[in-house]
């Protein structure tokens, strides 16, 4: 009886780590906030998103730009480009998918979901639905993203805290959570860009040059 005790234990701790590990990387305070107060302040509205930067080495490198973040428990007004002033060029196997993005085929039949993807050197920014996933693709931990998800269960609204690393696969970004678990994964098709999402399939986006009104 004492080994199968025994068993039940070790089985309990090697249950309990990685539930653990999870919990600690999904509760524990982000890091602080850096972002300049001049990304949330004025409107977007007037960027055209067509007239992307060259990225030629002449300005600045990604690293020399703080990690952005999502305020709060999501932004209200869409925020200026992160990575402004970065003219670093992507490493080798990247794939350039900067823009403004409107979905044009959904798999759950939500179309007009907007997206805006700005990139420089090994940094990805994705602005979209009140969040700010800003990331390296180099698969390290150190790189994640560090932001929020909404949840509301019930009557009760929580923020919980998301973190994932990316990393070039074929020239597909390849989004893993917590960086363990495969997620979503990002790629493009001609002049379309697309990602698939476990249970919701995959969406495709088409360019635009100006958020809508």
């Amino acid at each position: 009886m004492n080994w199968k005790r025994g068993l039940l234990i070790f089985l309990g701790v090697l249950v309990s780590i990685p539930v653990l590990f999870v919990l600690a990387l999904l509760f524990f305070p982000r890091p602080g906030n850096l972002t300049p107060d001049h990304v949330y302040e004025g409107s977007a509205q007037a960027i055209n998103y067509c007239q992307l930067p060259i990225l030629d080495g002449s300005g600045l490198l990604a690293k020399e730009i703080p990690q952005g973040h999502t305020p709060n428990c999501g932004y209200e007004v869409f925020p200026k480009p992160f990575l402004a002033g970065c003219t670093e060029p992507l490493p080798e196997g990247a794939t350039d998918m900067r823009g403004l993005w409107m979905a044009r085929s959904r798999s759950d039949g939500s179309l007009g979901h907007i997206e805006r993807i700005e990139q420089c050197g090994n940094r990805y920014v994705v602005t979209s639905s009140g969040v700010v996933h800003d990331m390296t693709t180099d698969g390290k931990l150190s790189g994640a993203s560090n932001d929020v998800r909404p949840v509301t269960l019930g009557s009760f609204n929580f923020c919980i805290r998301t973190s994932a690393t990316t990393k070039w696969i074929d020239g597909r970004l390849q989004f893993n959570a917590v960086g363990l678990v495969p997620v979503v994964k990002r790629y493009m098709e001609g002049d379309v860009l697309k990602w698939e999402y476990p249970g919701i399939g995959t969406t495709s986006m088409e360019r635009i040059c100006q958020l809508p009104e």
